[in-house]
């Protein structure tokens, strides 16, 4: 990971991350969030795989974020294979896909740099706790052009990590589109696109809000960026939920 210009090494979560977006019918998430974390944390996790994060995205109230993570691919088919084909999933599935309009809105990543995963952190809250954590976690997705995308890497070390710093923007974690082949297709991911996605966290929105407006000041920073881009970027303010390992 890149720190105020310096390399600093640092042990990180899983190789391969799933970014999950569902979509809900109204007034289900919580719903979700509750069934989620008193049945499928701990159950994911004794097949092998991470449970990084959860979330409410603050400007949409119908979604659920989450973060999961494996050590590899083949590691992924066979821990995917043993939760959905396992007795938990089974017992709660209906209850769990009522909730939902779609969950295909699936990013599979990997850490652009070996370092630069997210961070292994405290852990998480033990069953029961309903807490929660504050501050927000920002995920922000940019969509590469396909020629863009090798030497994208290089751009953003080069030429606009130097602005984030300086408008005070904290990077928690980076990563890329990870293009092997869906290893358990039953559960589709989106397989056409190049994106470069990038996390930071803040106490609140006003402080994001204040760094945000430090960055979009900086006409250097749109100039390097947005000729990469196929569309406008996507930034999501993520509320850990009470259990996210992922928190501020």
């Amino acid at each position: 990971m890149q720190d105020n210009g310096q390399q600093v090494m640092v042990r990180t979560l899983s190789p391969i991350v799933e970014l999950r977006r569902y979509t809900l019918h109204p007034g289900r998430r919580d719903v979700l969030i509750d069934l989620f974390e008193r049945e499928f944390l701990e159950s994911q996790e004794a097949t092998g795989m991470t449970l990084i994060g959860q979330f409410r995205d603050l400007d949409a109230p119908d979604q659920f974020v989450w973060l999961r993570g494996f050590a590899d691919m083949p590691s992924r088919a066979a821990a995917l294979q043993a939760f959905y084909g396992g007795p938990v999933w089974q017992a709660n599935r209906a209850a769990a896909n009522a909730t939902m309009i779609d969950s295909d809105d699936v990013l599979l990543l990997r850490p652009a740099h070996p370092e630069s995963g997210f961070p292994l952190g405290p852990g998480r809250p033990p069953q029961g706790s309903t807490a929660a954590p504050g501050g927000i976690v920002v995920a922000t997705t940019w969509h590469l052009h396909p020629a863009a995308e090798a030497g994208f890497m290089t751009v953003f070390d080069t030429d606009l990590v130097a602005m984030l710093h300086e408008a005070g923007v904290p990077i928690l974690a980076i990563f890329v589109s990870e293009h092997s082949e869906n290893t358990f297709p039953a559960l589709p991911v989106r397989e056409d696109t190049r994106v470069f996605v990038w996390f930071s966290r803040f106490p609140d929105r006003a402080a994001y809000e204040r760094h945000a407006a430090v960055l979009a000041r900086m006409p250097g920073f749109a100039a390097a960026l947005l000729p990469h881009l196929v569309r406008a970027p996507e930034v999501a303010l993520l509320s850990p939920t009470a259990r996210s390992r992922l928190r501020v």
